[in-house]
């Protein structure tokens, strides 16, 4: 049965996306099978797999109008995604009305669980409906953490949202880890960050660091992975390792 990992923080610009997509295309690399579902409102995911924003149907029809997901998907060679759009922002809105409105995503994505190793969830930079759908979908969640001063402040309400979503809503909801993004060497505050969350966190947060790069944030715009832009740059290198690291981690969950 295939993994459900949601990648989430509610504080925006801290990596996510860019980590959702280098991930998935590294491991997609790897020879897993991996869809992306973007229930980011904005589409960043779905552009930088190099899918055009206006695919139809996307995950508004999923969750708004129960399309089935697989009608959805569209494979590139980076793997498989889910696209999404500005469409998106009414999903909230519509889905208040609906009956058990916190397990829409759950429920669609059900039926093709088996087809994928990995399904990866990126949310919208924030706690509401949409991310806690993610939320109760997700075995669970990959936090992407910037190495900056107000880091440590959204990782505490990430934290308690994740905290209540398990209480309430998804009892199983595990962290699957936490990844230092925009990580500066130079800078004695991006190690006090990372300190600080090792030291929280201890194994469950990855060793791989992900440097502050250009090419990181070049590559969406020419509609790939970084790890396809320019394989050879210092934050390529990075997710590859991160990719490593996390199918270790996976084979000594299961082993």
């Amino acid at each position: 049965m295939g993994k459900i990992i949601a990648l989430a923080n509610q504080k925006g610009g801290v990596g996510k996306t860019t980590t959702c997509i280098n991930l998935c295309s590294a491991l997609t690399g790897r020879g897993r099978k991996v869809l992306i579902c973007d229930v980011d409102p904005q589409g960043n995911c779905t552009s930088g797999m190099g899918v055009d924003k206006s695919s139809s149907p996307n995950i508004y029809d999923v969750l708004v109008k129960s399309r089935p997901a697989a009608e959805a998907m569209v494979k590139t060679k980076y793997g498989s995604i889910i696209p999404s759009n500005r469409e998106l922002s009414g999903a909230t809105v519509e889905l208040v009305g609906m009956e058990d409105r916190e397990y829409v995503l759950k429920k669609a994505l059900e039926p093709i669980r088996d087809s994928f190793d990995y399904i990866f969830i990126d949310c919208p930079p924030s706690l509401e409906l949409l991310t806690l759908n993610a939320l109760v979908a997700a075995d669970s969640v990959l936090i992407p953490v910037q190495c900056e001063y107000f880091a440590m402040e959204g990782l505490t309400d990430l934290m308690t949202s994740i905290k209540m979503t398990k209480k309430r809503l998804n009892p199983d909801l595990e962290i699957e880890g936490l990844v230092m993004t925009m990580y500066d060497s130079r800078t004695k505050l991006s190690e006090q960050v990372k300190s600080e969350v090792e030291n929280y966190f201890k194994e469950k947060t990855y060793k791989t660091l992900i440097p502050r790069n250009v090419r990181l944030s070049e590559a969406p715009s020419h509609g790939k992975p970084a790890i396809y832009y320019d394989r050879m740059s210092k934050g390529s290198r990075a997710y590859l390792r991160l990719a490593n690291e996390f199918l270790k981690r996976q084979n000594e969950m299961t082993g």
